[in-house]
């Protein structure tokens, strides 16, 4: 049995929830979660610069949690992992149910942080 070492695997799990830090990422694997998109597609549903948008998949592929395929002269991108992903996003809203209030308040990480 190999010897996990902590520090690293708990730097990678960072790594995972950084990808989900951004507003403008995890709406992007909200959009993506209902299926493949287009990054003119992402723009139009969020109302964001295409660079913006470019931006947010190239870190979201990074990480491993998006994937993209050619399609004309376009990139079409969809989740790599769509069910282990929609768990995680349903164990993120049960959890926001019971402590949403606190992690919106919260001086680090809330709403309230400029």
């Amino acid at each position: 049995m190999a010897m996990v070492d902590e520090a690293s695997a708990l730097a990678v799990a960072g790594c995972l929830f950084h990808g989900f830090s951004d507003a403008s990422r995890l709406a992007i694997v909200r959009h993506l979660a209902v299926g493949e998109h287009r990054v003119v597609d992402l723009t139009a549903h969020l109302g964001l610069a295409q660079s913006t948008v470019s931006k947010h998949l190239a870190c979201l592929r990074d990480c491993g949690l998006v994937e993209s395929r050619a399609e004309g002269r376009a990139s079409v991108f969809r989740l790599a992992h769509p069910e282990a992903t929609l768990e995680l996003l349903a164990a993120a809203e049960k959890l926001l149910g019971l402590t949403g209030d606190a992690v919106a308040l919260c001086p680090n990480y809330g709403l309230n942080n400029g």
